[in-house]
């Protein structure tokens, strides 16, 4: 018959002192003193696995720095789990991983994940754009913040005084990072749901201001000032007709390469990393195209770029140039922006009847139809040369009146 096991008290407890062996004594219910040779006093919890049944102890802490009371309650939690089936040495091994990986998982380091995954599909300028807005924005408050701990109300209140001040556009765009991050994180198992989902919502709606454009009936007036112009030089002149012609933004028409276009084929190949989609567009060219080539080549066939920099002949002309040109010289303020005269060409070939799925292809932008554009791979370089032809032939016909 087994002895009885007296309880200890606090006052044994003290009482005990090294004997130069190790001595463990017993409270009942598992729990154990451990007296080591040096006198150091600590906690054990001894216990069967519930699978195994082998003897297993796990440390609970020092005494006096946990308590004989505060042992006992350890004990009796760790009861109640071996009740459950569950081996209390497990429980507090995995109750460890979790609180490490919470740790691991802040914000910051679910954003550098995402922003690996996110840079190779934007341009350079797009994503140092996006990553900076966060630094200035969002790191200081978040960046330290488990995702778990992260709510709508918390982020919302950060994102206040960017609405006080008018930045609705700046809102915008972080909360569309915020609910890729987010989704990162579902997506990898960090967080179990999104809390950012819908927090655009709360916040005042941007007015959008649409660009600044003229119809196209307005384009023998443009045309008109700009060969008119004394201001503006030779080189910029044809890359404003240049970008004209091919319908294509001010940065892919001023970084415009010779090592890109084949006159042979009759084709302008913009590489991906160059377009806002980090797609290759490829841009069909027209005699009206390849005649400001040939005018181009004597003033920069030596370049790597077709309309080199003023300042830099190694880097290309400023994205800008355009803009200031028709702002400033062509007396366009208010009226027109460089980006708009994507928007002229779009209504002149919409307004002539050309299909909208090859115009928007002409201005390189995603198709609207998701599941058609995952199937989809046709650039319709053939079917757009004839509207680029008509493109160019329009332009030409309005410089003439």
């Amino acid at each position: 018959m087994a002895r009885p096991v007296v309880r200890l008290t606090d006052k044994k407890i003290k009482s005990i002192t090294s004997t130069g062996k190790e001595q463990t004594l017993s409270d009942g219910g598992g729990l154990q003193l451990r007296v080591l040779p040096s006198g150091t006093k600590s906690w054990q919890f001894k216990f069967k696995d519930p699978i195994s049944d082998k003897f297993n102890k796990l440390p609970l802490g020092l005494y006096p720095a946990l308590s004989l009371a505060n042992a006992r309650t350890k004990a009796i939690e760790y009861q109640e789990i071996l009740a459950q089936g569950i081996n209390p040495k497990a429980h507090e091994l995995a109750k460890k991983q979790a609180e490490s990986r919470k740790a691991a998982n802040t914000f910051l380091a679910a954003a550098e994940l995402w922003f690996e995954r996110k840079k190779p599909t934007v341009t350079p300028h797009h994503a140092a754009r996006e990553w900076r807005t966060l630094e200035m924005y969002i790191f200081p408050k978040l960046q330290d913040t488990p995702l778990e701990s992260i709510t709508a109300i918390d982020t919302i209140e950060i994102l206040r005084p960017l609405e006080t001040d008018g930045k609705h556009s700046t809102i915008k765009r972080i909360c569309q990072s915020l609910n890729q991050i987010m989704d990162y994180s579902v997506n990898h198992g960090f967080i179990n749901a999104n809390p950012l989902a819908k927090i655009i919502k709360v916040f005042t709606k941007n007015t959008v201001e649409h660009m600044a454009t003229i119809r196209p009936e307005e384009l023998p007036d443009f045309l008109t000032a700009l060969n008119g112009s004394q201001t503006i030089q030779n080189k910029t002149k044809l890359l404003i007709l240049w970008q004209l012609h091919t319908i294509t933004r001010s940065k892919e028409a001023a970084g415009t390469k010779w090592a890109d276009i084949n006159v042979e084929d009759a084709v302008w190949m913009i590489p991906a990393e160059e377009m806002k989609r980090r797609r290759a567009h490829r841009v069909p060219l027209t005699s009206a195209t390849l005649a400001i080539l040939e005018q181009m080549k004597p003033l920069s066939g030596h370049h790597e770029y077709v309309f080199p920099s003023e300042r830099n002949e190694k880097s290309h002309a400023s994205t800008y140039t355009v803009n200031a040109a028709i702002k400033r010289s062509l007396g366009y303020k208010d009226k027109l922006v460089a980006h708009g005269l994507r928007s002229v060409a779009s209504t002149a070939l919409h307004e002539k009847g050309y299909d909208s799925l090859l115009v928007e292809a002409c201005l390189a932008h995603a198709d609207e139809n998701e599941t058609r554009a995952a199937y989809n791979r046709s650039d319709y370089l053939e079917q757009r040369r004839s509207i680029m032809r008509w493109w160019s032939e329009f332009i030409e016909q309005a410089n003439l009146k």
